[in-house]
């Protein structure tokens, strides 16, 4: 046989049972793909129903596998802390340009994760998070000097960002845990003046600290120098003559015990009392 007349077998059609069964197979596996959802550690999901009722606000999925309709569709949330930075260009009390950076810690409420995904979206933070933040910081440095903000102040009004950014998030399902002012920063020229008002403060009660302290110890040196005459006074109206005699007649007796030579002259001291001219 010639290669010219060679030909290829031909092939039968395929049974009905087979080509059911291969469409079957496919479709279990594209069934399969649609229908697991597997959510990570830190997250959670909301279920979209388009043949039911949308959004299911009541079910939020935790971490794990979970098998779904393959028309439904999971939006994944992280739910564990975010931090969420921000600058913020906001004016004093007397309008002075003040920059802030700020750091907010924040999470969705995971009880209401639906109604964050169907009221709100996924874009929470740049729709409801920082918008916040920034009223209540405009509100809240608006009240205060540089000089408050600068130095003074500066943990009260980041308790009072805190508070007033927490009323506005708590009615928009997210939970804020803090908020951290990590710098300020004023214009050149007041910054400086601010600066220098401190040091002089701070120059000022270092002063009146070492004013004070001398002062105490004046105290102190008057009340002992008072407390030293005193006791003179009272050991002078107790030694009288006869307790003197008698210690003088202690000493004698002393000294003629010892082993040193020396010359005593009986009765040629004052008031009678021994003269101990001398000795080695």
């Amino acid at each position: 046989m010639s290669e010219n007349n060679f030909e290829m077998p031909q092939m039968g059609p395929w049974p009905k049972k087979t080509i059911y069964t291969v469409i079957g197979v496919i479709l279990v596996i594209f069934f399969l793909v649609k229908s697991t959802i597997t959510i990570d550690s830190g997250y959670a999901g909301v279920i979209y129903k388009p043949f039911a009722k949308g959004v299911d606000t009541k079910t939020t999925y935790g971490e794990g596998f979970h098998l779904i309709a393959p028309w439904n569709k999971m939006f994944k949330y992280e739910v564990r802390q975010q931090e969420v930075f921000e600058k913020l260009a906001v004016l004093s009390s007397n309008g002075l340009e003040i920059k802030l950076e700020a750091s907010i810690w924040c999470q969705p409420r995971y009880e209401a994760l639906g109604l964050l995904h169907q009221k709100r979206g996924q874009e929470y933070i740049e729709r409801v998070i920082r918008p916040s933040v920034r009223s209540a910081t405009r509100s809240v440095v608006g009240r205060y000097t540089p000089e408050q903000i600068y130095s003074s102040k500066r943990d009260a009004i980041q308790k009072e960002i805190f508070d007033e950014t927490k009323k506005i998030l708590d009615r928009q399902y997210l939970q804020l845990n803090d908020i951290l002012i990590r710098d300020v920063t004023l214009p050149p020229t007041i910054k400086g003046a601010i600066e220098r008002k401190l040091k002089q403060e701070q120059e000022a009660l270092e002063y009146e600290f070492r004013l004070a302290k001398a002062k105490q110890e004046a105290i102190r040196q008057r009340i002992d120098a008072e407390g030293k005459a005193k006791a003179n006074i009272i050991l002078s109206a107790s030694l009288t003559d006869k307790i003197l005699k008698e210690k003088g007649i202690e000493a004698t007796k002393e000294l003629a015990n010892s082993p040193n030579a020396k010359v005593v002259v009986i009765g040629s001291g004052k008031d009678g009392m021994p003269l101990i001219l001398g000795g080695n």
